[in-house]
């Protein structure tokens, strides 16, 4: 299972795609949310709970409802409710929204999506490009965001190949990976751009893309070339990797005089949290 962001108009809509059987779990907060555009999408689904097991034998429904940990705007994971589509369509039902029928258009071409994708892998490419198009990302950018996935796709299946485990491992060797080459952890990058549960990558300038995948490149490839396997040998082609990919961004910051690693990001009218001070 891997937990995806969806975007609905201008909104993210957490979600999770569940291989085994085939089905996608959206966070029911984040439909709330757009539906009623609430300041307490929680408590109002706490509500309609309520009101639903009163008024309408929700029991049965209730029962698809899983709780499964997503990625919260604090950039933690934590416990959500989360439902099918089917489930969602009901829930939808329940709450007075302009937006009800949009959204139930925008779930049913998510799911078409996701089967022509298994029969064509490349739709995915083709989607994600469309979809940086709308957001007003230039051909440059969105063709260096492209190369890069392709670059972290190649390390992880390393990664998956070699005994590290999917989830906490992938993230101690990313962020191992990205404080070497740009002086930030993840979290402190995020901080400096002024995110929340946005993906980093998302709001990367073209140089902060290209020298993470320098890192990663040079990560995967010293790997291989010592045949790395766990945690340890892996944390250390991780730092290498990313020492590789920080000589080159220092080199290229004397010659320009100017940072790699900046506050800049792509977020419309947004606050910039406080630069941190560079450690370089």
């Amino acid at each position: 299972m891997a937990e995806d962001l969806k975007l609905f108009e201008k909104s993210n809509v957490r979600s999770y795609y569940e291989e085994k059987s085939e089905k996608w779990y959206f966070s029911i907060i984040d439909i709330i949310l757009i539906l009623t555009e609430s300041k307490n999408p929680r408590r109002y689904w706490s509500d309609l709970k309520i009101k639903l097991a009163e008024d309408e034998g929700f029991s049965q429904l209730y029962e698809k409802i899983v709780q499964l940990k997503l990625t919260a705007p604090d950039g933690k994971k934590r416990e959500t409710d989360c439902a099918d589509v089917e489930t969602i369509f009901r829930i939808i039902q329940s709450v007075p929204s302009k937006k009800a029928e949009p959204i139930k258009q925008w779930l049913a071409k998510v799911g078409y999506e996701r089967i022509k994708e298994m029969a064509d892998p490349t739709t995915a490419i083709d989607r994600a490009r469309e979809t940086y198009k709308k957001l007003g990302r230039s051909e440059k950018w969105i063709q260096q965001r492209m190369t890069g996935q392709e670059t972290r796709n190649k390390l992880t299946d390393y990664w998956k190949e070699h005994d590290i485990k999917e989830g906490e491992e992938f993230a101690i060797l990313t962020n191992i990976i990205h404080q070497e080459w740009s002086g930030f952890s993840v979290k402190e990058h995020k901080n400096l751009k002024g995110l929340k549960s946005q993906n980093l990558r998302d709001h990367m300038s073209e140089a902060e893309l290209i020298f993470t995948a320098l890192a990663e490149l040079s990560t995967r490839q010293i790997a291989e070339a010592e045949n790395a396997t766990g945690m340890i040998e892996n944390k250390e082609s991780a730092k290498k990797g990313g020492k590789i990919a920080r000589e080159a961004k220092k080199n290229l910051e004397l010659q320009t005089g100017k940072k790699v690693v900046t506050d800049e990001n792509f977020l419309p009218k947004a606050k910039k949290s406080k630069q941190i001070k560079n450690k370089d």
